[in-house]
């Protein structure tokens, strides 16, 4: 069997309850890798800078050692958004809380082709505290090509508002924005942000069956950065 078959059986698909506040849970299966690996020219946001990783130092050429330089925004591949991304009196990514990117997190799979809508989130009982990582067809087409999807699954306005009511802790999507390109991309930042939500883009959730999950996501300690590209992984665990 498969690590993501022993996922599919094993993860807890249920909506929160007062045992998830209280972490009445245990691990219950491997670590699961859901970053996307950085590479020269990956896909990248159009407005932002290619991907370049060059070898400066190379052994097969007589060097002591190997030794690289990279060029990238900090918003490449998986990466945790900072308040300074939209807000001006923003903290940078160096503020960030541990408790924002480490514990109990719930996968909420999107049946919606388009967009996150407000619909569907009433039927997930979403409370306050909770890090929600929402899988959509995002993860099974976007991540295929080199090419940037300029119609992938984001988080609508109303959405937006109704997570930052709900008070919750983070929101994670699968691909490289949490708003829609050319759409509503910095109203959706700013709602979230200004709500001290703390937003995970960049997200590979194909293997990942929807259900509670223990959630590392560590960004890059960068002083006043807007951003940092994140090594993101997700444990499925068990209610005791």
């Amino acid at each position: 069997m498969s690590k993501s078959a022993k996922v599919k059986k094993k993860a807890n698909n249920t909506t929160p309850s007062k045992d998830f506040k209280q972490g009445f849970y245990e691990p219950n299966a491997d670590w699961i890798d859901i970053s996307i690996t950085i590479k020269n020219h990956m896909v990248h946001w159009p407005d932002d800078p290619p991907v370049l990783i060059e070898r400066i130092l190379d052994m097969k050429s007589g060097s002591n050692c190997n030794l690289s330089v990279a060029s990238m925004s900090l918003h490449t591949g998986t990466h945790v958004d900072a308040p300074c991304h939209f807000l001006k009196s923003g903290v940078g990514i160096d503020q960030i809380p541990i408790t924002a990117i480490i514990g109990l997190a719930r996968v909420i799979e999107i049946q919606n082709q388009r967009k996150i809508n407000l619909k569907e989130l009433h039927l997930h009982n979403i409370g306050s505290g909770e890090r929600i990582l929402f899988k959509t067809r995002n993860s099974e087409r976007c991540w295929k090509t080199g090419t940037f999807v300029k119609d992938f699954v984001y988080l609508s306005t109303e959405a937006a508002q109704f997570l930052a009511s709900k008070k919750v802790q983070t929101v994670g999507i699968d691909y490289l924005s949490i708003g829609g390109y050319k759409k509503n991309e910095t109203e959706v930042h700013r709602l979230l942000l200004e709500a001290g939500i703390w937003i995970i883009e960049g997200l590979n959730l194909a293997h990942v069956e929807p259900g509670i999950y223990e959630l590392i996501c560590l960004p890059l300690k960068i002083e006043q950065g807007d951003g940092a590209p994140a090594r993101a992984i997700l444990r499925a665990i068990q209610k005791t």
